[in-house]
């Protein structure tokens, strides 16, 4: 410490100095008792004597000098020479060279702030925090695409998939198939959101802090107090819309302010079963290591696959069905997988200002008429199917608590009679418009199952022999491209009259028409190198001998796919909505086909499906399969979905089927493709919902919903 002292800067020096005065001035012992000084002395300064007085000197008063005039020359007095003094007596400087006492100014603090659970559609705020984490911790270069990069991150600490932890804390009510969080709590209309605050520029851990929030309305609503440390976070209930002014004080003494506003957008999503999630159970089947299922003894095809889990008898009772894969919504097949969820979770997390309610209500099987104007009762059976269309559903959660009026529209949608299906008998539900909230975002997935999708790829993969091309019970007809062509003629006043409901029924102005988001469906089938199809064969469908891919008919099946995205493309032009597209060419090369029959690199890569052999599983264990590892294809092989969904039909629905086949061989078949064969991986999902946040983005930033705080990250 030797010498420490003499760097001190002046300021510094001064302030130190005026600390020792202070607490001398405290101390008893070194007070130095002064006399007050008369007027006289206050108005002149002494005269200076010619010699230093000595202690003979008697003592007597001086005559006062008269006052200096404005105008007299001032004559400093002599200095004693350097030499004279002594340490203890060093002359100060004079004041006017002396540097002035430096400012001292309080630390800049600033409040920042994020809500803290901003996907409101997850109960639990750390849920929605994994996700938020995860694309945190995404570098540059995986931020180019964060939600796949997000979703290939989590499959890895999640074997099982990350919604097998999630699915039970959400905001979705299936014995109303409603939108609710229980507890009374307002999920469309949300009333406030707690936001988490932290301070910067305060580093002392023992200084406290107090907390303060006013609300901005006029409303009565009280303001909160919290006190702690001021280097530890808090959180606080902002009202909604209005917001709240929180500050921050230290002793009574304002520090830090600023205006927190949560701006809350409401995304909601309709579709099919591309947009539902289809393939994708939130909570994969688990196989047993050592039972297998065998469906018919006498056929080699149907011995040896792999069997649920659970002391079942029968393939098909109870516990059987107990064990099976769950879904968030079961008739629908939708699962939080879903694309259209995924990139309303990406649009909540990227913005520590921002809270999305997600409405999602796509379901598999849908289309234009039958589920979103026409109630459609869903893919698989269930108890308690939706009640509702899309359209009406999404009008009854625009209304919140209010009830949405019943309203008959036998003319308003048929387009001149050219949907028959539209034509008389039309009821929708429709929210009286100075209650109905605001759709900030429509994310649609439509139009494939107009043009027969599901009839078009049976026709592509489906054996010439197959009993499956009679099952239109189940099916539906299978059909080629002549059929589906007829049907694309029709697909736009279909779009026309979605339009019209979009407008008229849920209340999305219509200058706002880009507000709609629709989404581009991905090729099934295309290999690397952007042209070639997948070749003939069964790979990756050998569960069931009915499959066999043909590769002419694929082809000519990716044509019409090709002319679909083009009259997809002209609707959405003519409606004003927004297209999304990007994920299309990043399905190349990960088709139906990619992988491989033999020496696979990985389980996940390997296109066969187990079975016992000789007491051995081959060529894995079916516990070894994991459902959302990372893979080279994005589509759900019948072979996959077999070991993903593994949709068997139950009781009385079942027994339909007998008078057609043995039972047996019938749930096989279901388990291969109702369990969504043919559709997107959770990887596929992610590519998709990525281009769809995209074009998500440029909405939302031309109108203003963007905070500054997104931007700067």
């Amino acid at each position: 410490m030797r010498g420490r002292w003499w760097r001190l800067s002046g300021a510094a020096l001064a302030a130190l100095v005026m600390s020792w005065g202070v607490a001398s001035a405290q101390d008893p012992s070194s007070v130095i008792e002064r006399t007050p000084l008369d007027d006289t002395a206050l108005d002149a300064p002494a005269e200076a004597p010619d010699r230093a007085p000595t202690v003979n000197d008697a003592f007597s008063p001086t005559t006062p000098a008269p006052s200096p005039a404005v105008n007299d020359a001032y004559t400093p007095p002599p200095l004693a020479p350097a030499d004279a003094l002594s340490p203890a007596t060093t002359a100060a400087p004079p004041l006017e060279t002396m540097p002035p006492p430096a400012e001292i100014t309080p630390p800049v603090a600033a409040i920042e702030w994020r809500v803290d659970n901003p996907f409101r559609f997850f109960k639990n705020a750390s849920d929605t925090e994994v996700h938020r984490a995860t694309w945190m911790s995404l570098d540059a270069a995986k931020r180019a695409t964060p939600i796949l990069a997000a979703e290939q991150e989590l499959s890895q600490r999640h074997p099982e998939g990350w919604a097998a932890t999630m699915i039970d804390d959400v905001c979705w009510n299936a014995a109303r198939n409603r939108y609710d969080c229980g507890e009374g709590a307002a999920y469309v209309a949300p009333e406030s959101h707690k936001v988490r605050l932290k301070l910067t520029g305060v580093e002392d851990q023992r200084v406290d802090c107090t907390w303060l929030s006013a609300p901005l309305s006029k409303s009565r609503d009280r303001g909160q107090s919290v006190r702690q440390k001021c280097t530890d976070e808090t959180t606080l209930e902002i009202p909604h819309p209005a917001g709240a002014r929180v500050t921050v004080e230290i002793g009574g003494r304002e520090i830090a302010r600023t205006d927190v506003q949560v701006t809350d957008l409401l995304i909601a999503a309709m579709g099919d079963s591309f947009g539902s999630g289809e393939g994708n159970p939130d909570v994969p089947v688990r196989f047993s290591p050592e039972r297998t299922a065998t469906y018919a003894s006498k056929d080699a095809s149907l011995s040896g696959l792999p069997a649920r889990v659970g002391d079942w008898k029968r393939i098909g009772d109870k516990i059987f069905n107990k064990e099976g894969a769950r879904w968030l919504d079961t008739a629908c097949h939708r699962s939080l997988y879903s694309h259209q969820l995924r990139a309303a979770l990406q649009i909540a997390i990227e913005d520590p200002h921002r809270a999305v309610t997600f409405i999602g209500l796509s379901c598999s099987g849908a289309e234009v008429t039958w589920g979103l104007f026409l109630r459609y009762k869903g893919n698989e059976w269930v108890p308690n199917p939706p009640d509702l269309s899309q359209i009406s559903a999404l009008a009854d959660a625009q209304c919140g608590r209010e009830t949405a009026d019943l309203i008959d529209m036998p003319e308003a949608y048929h387009i001149n009679g050219t949907i028959p299906e539209l034509r008389g008998g039309l009821v929708l539900k429709k929210c009286k418009r100075e209650l109905a909230r605001k759709i900030d975002l429509l994310l649609v997935s439509i139009g494939g199952n107009d043009i027969g999708f599901a009839r078009l790829v049976a026709n592509t993969v489906l054996a010439d022999d197959s009993t499956l091309r009679q099952l239109g019970g189940w099916f539906g007809q299978i059909h080629g491209n002549m059929e589906s062509k007829a049907l694309l003629d029709r697909l736009d006043e279909r779009y026309k009259a979605l339009n019209r409901a979009i407008h008229g029924i849920l209340h999305l102005p219509w200058q706002e028409s880009d507000r709609v988001i629709l989404t581009a469906y991905p090729p099934l089938a295309v290999m690397g190198d952007g042209r070639r199809i997948c070749p003939d064969g069964n790979a990756g469908m050998e569960v069931a001998a009915d499959f066999s891919l043909s590769q002419k008919r694929a082809k000519s099946s990716s044509d019409l796919a090709d002319q679909l995205q083009r009259v997809m493309a002209r609707g959405a032009r003519t409606h004003g909505w927004s297209f999304a597209t990007g994920h299309r060419n990043a399905f190349v090369g990960r088709g139906i086909c990619a992988g491989f029959t033999d020496n696979a690199f990985s389980i996940a890569d390997d296109l066969r499906v187990p079975r016992m052999v000789d007491n051995r599983w081959q060529p894995f264990s079916p516990t070894e399969f994991r459902a959302y590892a990372p893979r080279q294809r994005w589509f759900r092989t019948p072979n996959d979905a077999f070991m993903t969904g593994n949709f068997h039909a139950a009781g009385s629905v079942a027994t339909r089927a007998l008078a057609l086949q043995s039972l047996a061989r019938f749930q096989v078949l279901l388990a291969a493709t109702y369990s969504g064969a043919f559709h997107p991986t959770a990887e596929g999902h992610a590519a998709i919902a990525d281009s769809v946040a995209e074009r998500a983005r440029a909405v939302l930033k031309k109108y203003g919903q963007q905070s500054t705080a997104a931007l700067a990250r």
